[in-house]
């Protein structure tokens, strides 16, 4: 196939739509080594035997193997592991017996890292507030598309917040911690560009105050622990 020239039978935008299903699936390099790992073991794995093999939380093993049954590259179904031990569990096989993985650039990174050059431009004051502003909106509006704003307790809402942040690859779950709740990321999907420019931390705070303010009420969010500063979370502690 000649650059620049569409798989043969598809259109320019249904080609543009394959591209962004296929980087959406595989962008991530943890999620390709799942992907391969899976495909290695034709009998299936589960979440918890991959996230051993890779030494991550299972939280984030069952995003990643979630992720690519969405984009069609897993199949799931509910039995016993190999083991054959405990109870039935997801089990994942790959969908198809040929590997391939040959990506485009990700333009999602490119756009990212733009995000945090321009944020980097505006001195750190002004620049975290922005992003916080940003953030906000965008978890007001991610919280008034759940419905049912405003009617549902603190430690329901929390748990609501962190699925949300977790189906946009934060892997992420709420806890107890002393007197106060928090929320829990093994995973940061803005990746290194978060490291260079630790202000896009910022983002993720304002949506978890955006949408515990819809969904319960005005709160205080802190970040008390960042993967972007070398921690091995990134934990936000939440007070009503």
């Amino acid at each position: 196939m000649e650059p620049g020239v569409p798989m043969a039978g598809l259109s320019p935008t249904e080609f543009a739509s394959a591209v962004t299903a296929i980087t959406s699936a595989f962008g991530d390099p943890t999620r390709r080594e799942i992907y391969l790992y899976v495909h290695e073991n034709r009998e299936g794995v589960t979440a918890s035997m991959a996230a051993k093999r890779f030494g991550l939380h299972a939280n984030v093993t069952r995003h990643h193997l979630d992720k690519l049954a969405a984009g069609g590259y897993l199949e799931v179904s509910t039995e016993r592991a190999p083991t054959g031990a405990g109870r039935p569990s997801k089990l994942y096989r790959a969908a198809a017996e040929r590997v391939e993985l040959d990506l485009p650039v990700r333009h999602d990174d490119v756009l990212i890292t733009l995000l945090g050059r321009a944020l980097a431009e505006l001195g750190p004051e002004r620049a975290t507030e922005l992003a916080e502003q940003v953030g906000e909106s965008y978890g007001a509006t991610m919280a008034e598309s759940m419905g049912d704003n405003g009617t549902r307790g603190f430690r329901a809402a929390l748990h609501t917040v962190a699925d949300a942040l977790s189906a946009h690859g934060f892997a992420a779950h709420a806890e107890k911690d002393g007197n106060k709740l928090r929320i829990v990321s093994e995973n940061c999907p803005f990746g290194e560009a978060a490291v260079e420019h630790p202000v896009i931390c910022a983002v993720d705070r304002g949506m978890v105050r955006g949408m515990l303010g819809t969904l319960y009420g005005e709160t205080s969010v802190d970040v008390s622990s960042s993967q972007a500063r070398g921690e091995d979370h990134c934990v936000t502690s939440v007070d009503n």
